[in-house]
């Protein structure tokens, strides 16, 4: 018998590649991070001996969620101006509050919080863009889970940079320091095209076609985004993305929610990708991204959170099921994104988007072992007819007992494995004392 490192023992696997496809009383089998086989349990049992096995016999494993788009270290902010229009919530409450008290040390224990959020809901990757992505960095490498910093680039200064050169600089150091990281890697994010003008983008472009690493950008939030667009410019901003060469599958466009008929033609025809926050775009009264449009389209759809100041969780399994159910009613048809494509939106897609599909994403052999372990033998998912469909539209996270990140065991049996749970509570407690006695 073959010696490896791991055996789970599933009632269901789903690998998502290939799509809408459940293996029964099959084993997953881990070596050196990565996946080695998928076979059945009986086949198992006869051909591999692992130094751990589990025996997960009411559980179903997906691939771990990828979190296509968060503020990770707004965690810190989960409540603090709720029931806002976007712009006023930003302006008059999120951007003082930054000014204010973000630091290094708040985006470390900020991101740390989210972290444990995020493997505790079944997320093994996360798309971030915040200031001082050198903490977060710190904070994801001590976590192990696996995250694409965004390299910030905003026109204003902040405590991180003083303008769009030194945003710039930073970033690219940051590229440096972790370009052959195992779990780390790094997209440029200039936050939206009202706060970020034309010759920051321009650098940006080049950087990201010569580094070969994604761009990512909130784009079409909100309808005043557009109509103040169209008053300044004269076109709409992703017109203007086209003209500066932004357009391309490097992209990665957040929201998009304002969509017109020549715009799915544009992001057809470069490649761009999307990434939808269904939830978060909900509470802010932003709009609905057209998925099921489009998916019709071959457009490449991806799901985030957004950050837990404006959703306010960072559960993927949650927004899955909003996103299955908005496409429904926005689309006027009940058969737009069905459950499987949800689950892609929120696995496979994602990975695409982040260039991390050969990595991650699907339960393939050779690709590591990043892995949910969800138990459908619950009361709120049983019967189970249909292990996609329950998950999707039953599940809570509550029942994501187990998280593995390239082969290691994150979170086992709810308890996570390399953070201080008590101890990111009491900072959590900490900064919320110093926030609110402002």
């Amino acid at each position: 018998m073959q010696a490896v490192d791991t055996i789970i023992h599933a009632r269901w696997i789903i690998p998502v590649e290939p799509e809408n496809t459940t293996y029964e009383y099959h084993s997953l089998v881990i070596k050196q991070g990565k996946i080695l086989d998928i076979l059945s349990t009986e086949k198992c049992q006869k051909k591999y001996q692992a130094a751990v096995e589990h025996d997960l016999k009411s559980h179903a494993l997906i691939p771990g969620l990828i979190n296509t788009h968060t503020h990770a270290a707004m965690s810190l902010m989960r409540g603090i101006a709720d029931d806002l229009p976007l712009m006023e919530w930003l302006s008059e409450h999120i951007w003082p509050t930054e000014g204010k008290f973000v630091d290094y040390q708040f985006v470390k224990d900020g991101t740390t919080l989210a972290i444990a959020e995020m493997l505790r809901c079944g997320t093994t990757t996360f798309n971030d863009m915040y200031f001082f992505p050198d903490a977060a960095a710190k904070a994801a490498q001590e976590a192990g889970i696996r995250a694409c910093l965004g390299l910030i680039i905003i026109d204003f200064p902040s405590a991180w940079a003083k303008d769009s050169d030194d945003y710039l600089h930073k970033g690219l150091q940051l590229h440096e320091q972790y370009r052959n990281h195992p779990l780390i890697t790094t997209a440029f994010a200039p936050h939206a095209p009202y706060t970020v003008s034309d010759d920051p983008l321009k650098k940006i472009q080049s950087y990201a076609e010569k580094l070969d690493i994604p761009i990512h950008m909130h784009l079409h939030e909100t309808q005043d985004e557009v109509q103040q667009a169209l008053d300044k410019d004269g076109i709409r901003p992703i017109a203007r993305m086209e003209q500066l060469g932004l357009l391309s599958p490097l992209l990665i466009a957040v929201h998009m929610t304002q969509l017109e008929d020549d715009d799915y033609k544009l992001l057809k025809r470069y490649g761009v990708n999307i990434v939808h926050c269904p939830e978060s775009n909900l509470k802010l009264a932003s709009g609905f991204c057209p998925t099921g449009q489009l998916s019709i389209n071959k457009i490449n759809v991806a799901l985030g959170t957004d950050g837990a100041a404006s959703n306010n969780d960072l559960d993927m399994l949650s927004e899955m099921r909003s996103a299955a159910l908005l496409a429904k009613v926005v689309a006027k048809d009940a058969s737009a994104i069905p459950a499987h494509s949800a689950l892609s939106m929120a696995t496979i897609n994602g990975a695409k988007a982040l260039g991390l599909n050969h990595l991650t994403g699907s339960l393939k052999k050779d690709k590591m072992a990043d892995i949910t372990a969800i138990n459908l033998d619950t009361i709120e998912t049983q019967p189970v007819f249909e292990a996609i469909s329950s998950i999707v539209y039953s599940t809570n996270r509550e029942q994501v007992t187990d998280v593995w990140v390239q082969g290691k065991h994150l979170l086992n049996n709810r308890k996570l494995t390399t953070i201080d749970e008590k101890q990111i509570r009491k900072n959590a407690k900490q900064w919320g004392e110093k926030l609110s006695s402002d």
